[in-house]
């Protein structure tokens, strides 16, 4: 196959792994994989996140707990944190003028580029891996935990190994609901109720934790409720999206 064949192949073969072996991630490897996530695109190049590496079993276990009892933060062979980062930046400039939303988007958007290219590249040697958003359930205890300075926040972490098992692939929303052309176009009714359908099979069909939900039912459970209300305070107190 064709090296560009393979890049998309290892792009559309993506699927979430919870569960790894114990063959750890040789230091060659996890050096390479940081070089390929700082390589991602960076808005007006400020480079405005940090990753942060977890080794030892203790802080596991407690981001673990934080992140709502996920195991696999404990298990996984590596376990790495994305972090918004204008510290670096208030330290080559202490004039500098933070705090603006729009910061927090620059930083957001940065460490999701930095963090796919992690993730990809980790799944094109054979690798697996699972976004831990859960990290925000308990904000200032991963902060405290993490020893974060002023104008550093954790968004997400990153759970890495070789995998133990290989899940079916989630079906994701088709393109035509996905693609506007020109001006965005009104909700497809039929095309979103095909695809509640082969949401529903795939739950009931999956060799693990078969349930009975469509994606519009999901959509509707989560969004019924405030998601992370403590969430702004905690940005604030950190000295982002002030204003």
């Amino acid at each position: 196959m064709k090296q560009s064949q393979q890049t998309i192949a290892t792009i559309l073969n993506h699927r979430s792994i919870r569960r790894f072996t114990d063959q750890p991630i040789d230091k060659e490897t996890f050096e390479t994989l940081i070089d390929c996530a700082i390589a991602a695109s960076s808005s007006s190049f400020l480079q405005c996140l940090s990753i942060i590496r977890i080794t030892k079993p203790e802080s596991r276990k407690q981001l673990a707990e934080f992140a709502g009892g996920q195991p696999y933060v404990e298990s996984a062979a590596e376990f790495v944190v994305f972090c918004i980062d204008f510290n670096r930046h208030r330290e080559i400039y202490p004039q500098a003028q933070l705090g603006f939303t729009e910061q927090t988007l620059i930083g957001a958007v940065d460490a999701g580029a930095t963090a796919q290219n992690f993730l990809l590249a980790a799944e094109s040697l054979g690798l697996g891996g699972v976004y831990i958003g859960g990290l925000r359930n308990n904000p200032d205890k991963v902060d405290k935990l993490l020893a974060l300075p002023q104008h550093v926040a954790p968004l997400f972490g990153l759970c890495l190994g070789h995998p133990d098992q290989n899940p079916e692939k989630k079906p994701r929303l088709p393109r035509d609901l996905v693609l506007h052309q020109e001006q965005y176009q009104p909700l497809d009714r039929e095309l979103l109720a095909n695809y509640d359908n082969q949401i529903e099979n795939y739950y009931q069909n999956r060799s693990s934790n078969m349930k009975t939900s469509s994606w519009s039912s999901q959509i509707t459970a989560t969004l019924e409720k405030e998601a992370r209300p403590f969430m702004r305070s905690y940005l604030q107190s950190k000295g982002l999206s002030l204003k």
